[in-house]
Formats: structure tokens, C-alpha cells, sequence
């Protein structure tokens, strides 16, 4: 029986099409085509087929999604859900959270608890995550439910057609530029793990608003144009305006025990739909308590 959490559903709106060629038109990609075709899982009207047809209009077309195993360990933890449906699980991570597993963080990730999550909801892939944070910057995590909607929304984010909004809590030395675009390349240093501000670096794009502001501490609106590792702290920092509580980039706070980060917006082209989604994700108590 059909369902539209295991499967895609098409009907054909013209004679004489390839079946690659019109799953190609509506979003199927030819790495996922290739994957369900070996899985002999495309049925044209109820019928298995392997083979590029030629289709009428009329036909239905059903492209079961494959079942896989769990990616990580599952464990049970917090999930701050969004938005949810088929294709799509997007969360509010928490602060202090790893996203991904690794060698030093295999258990307590938010990986570990969206495989718990899929567990409980008999969803029966891998955990693929769009977007991933830092583990002390709270917001917004996309997660796929297919290797589909996962391509599509990375093709997006590639295309720089996803609209990412954050809030920072920075030192006010914004001055008289209270509204801006900081266009400068960024690059990683010899130590690893920090990045600089250097010629040979990669174009990177931010976009900065002061919305409320005191003698110490600006209120930011922020939105990136480019997806560069630690971006916002790397550009904000270069402008003296470095994020409260990063001690990467600025100095320890006494206000908060991280920096004050918070990615709390989404746009973008459903993978099923094509429809526009916005998403917005509330703050936590700690930089709530700040402002």
C-alpha cells in the first residue's frame, strides 16, 4: 500500500517521456535514481520495473525510499522539534550539544538522538543532517529522512539559495555602522581548529544588524550569504565585535558559559513540495536571561 513517508508519488503528464528523464524533472537525482533502480523499487502502475520506459500520461509512478540501518547508537535525549513530515525533521539543538559523532564524541550527540527519535517512529534510514552547529551554538538543524530530500536541500544550500538567519549577543563596537555587509575571506590557521581573515582564504559573505544596543553589549541580527567555518565569529571578531562568552575568537563572560549564538531562522525549497518553507526557532534560557 502506498504511503508518502516510504514513497514518492508521481502521475506522468505526457506521453513519450524516459522514466530517468521525468524523475530527473521532478527532482530525482541521478545518484538516488541509480540507488532505487538497484533496489528495484520504482513501480510504474504496480508494476516493478529496472528499466528507463518510456512512459504515458496517465502512469503512476511510485519510488520507494530504501530502508537502512541506523547510523550511531541510539539514545534517548532531547529533540526540539519544529517541523516535522515525511521528508523532513528540523530541531532546535541545544547549547553544549554535539551535533555529529566523533572519535572524542561518539554518545550524548544529537546524532545519538534522532537515531532514538527515528527508532521510536519506525523510520527505518539514516540519520542525515543538512546543516550542523557548533556545539555551543544553539538553532536550527535540518535533518533529512531520505538520501532525496537530503541532496535537494544541500543542492540549495551549495546555490546559496537558503536565507540563514542568526542573533548574537556581541561587545558594542559597532560605532556608527549599525547596519552592514562584511565581505572578507576566511581561512584556516596551522593550529587546526581556529580560522583567520586572509587574502588567500574562501569569499565569505555576512550580513549584520545592530536591532538594540547599550554602552557594552549589542543585540545582532545576522544573516549569512556563504557557509564558511565559524563565519559569524570570525567576522564579528575581525570588526572587534566578538560574540559574548567565545573564547575562541573573544574572551571568557561572566554572563554566559558559551558564545551567545543562536541560529533562529530557515528558508527553503521543500524537496517534495518545491513549496517555500520558513522556520523559526525560539532562544534558550540562557540568552534569554541576558537580553
Amino acid at each position: 500500500m502506498y504511503n508518502s513517508k516510504d514513497y514518492f508519488k508521481y502521475i506522468a503528464n505526457k506521453d513519450n517521456v524516459k522514466l530517468k528523464d521525468y524523475l530527473k524533472d521532478n527532482g530525482i537525482s541521478s545518484r538516488f535514481y541509480r540507488e532505487v533502480t538497484r533496489e528495484s523499487v520504482i513501480l510504474v502502475n504496480d508494476k516493478v520495473t529496472k528499466n528507463n520506459i518510456l512512459l504515458k500520461k496517465g502512469d503512476e509512478i511510485l519510488v520507494k525510499i530504501p530502508e537502512e540501518k541506523l547510523n550511531a547508537e541510539a539514545e534517548e535525549g532531547p529533540i526540539h522539534i519544529l517541523y516535522e513530515d515525511d521528508d523532513l525533521l528540523v530541531v532546535n539543538k541545544e547549547p553544549y550539544m554535539v551535533t555529529h559523532t566523533a572519535k572524542s564524541n561518539i554518545n550524548n550527540t544529537l546524532l545519538n538522538y534522532a537515531c532514538y527519535y527515528f527508532k521510536k517512529q519506525d523510520i527505518k534510514r539514516k540519520v542525515r543532517f543538512v546543516n550542523r552547529l557548533d556545539r555551543d551554538t544553539s538553532g536550527i538543524v535540518i535533518i533529512a529522512k531520505n538520501s532525496h530530500a537530503h541532496s535537494t536541500i544541500s543542492a540549495q544550500f551549495e546555490d546559496d539559495t537558503v536565507i540563514k538567519k542568526y542573533i548574537a549577543l556581541t561587545k558594542n563596537n559597532f560605532k556608527t555602522n549599525k547596519v552592514g555587509i562584511i565581505e572578507l575571506p576566511i581561512k584556516r590557521t596551522e593550529e587546526g581548529i581556529k580560522r583567520t581573515i586572509s587574502e588567500d582564504g574562501k569569499y565569505s559573505k555576512t550580513g549584520y544588524e545592530v536591532l538594540e544596543e547599550n554602552e557594552d553589549i549589542a543585540i545582532v541580527k545576522l544573516r549569512l550569504y556563504t557557509g564558511r567555518t565559524h563565519q559569524i565569529r570570525v567576522h564579528l571578531s575581525h570588526m572587534g565585535c566578538s560574540i559574548i562568552g567565545d573564547e575562541l575568537y573573544g574572551e571568557k563572560s561572566d554572563i554566559i558559559n558559551r558564545q551567545a549564538l543562536h541560529c533562529f531562522y530557515i528558508e527553503f525549497d521543500h524537496p517534495r513540495s518545491g513549496n517555500r518553507l520558513k522556520i523559526e526557532a525560539p532562544l534558550f534560557d540562557d540568552m534569554k536571561k541576558i537580553l
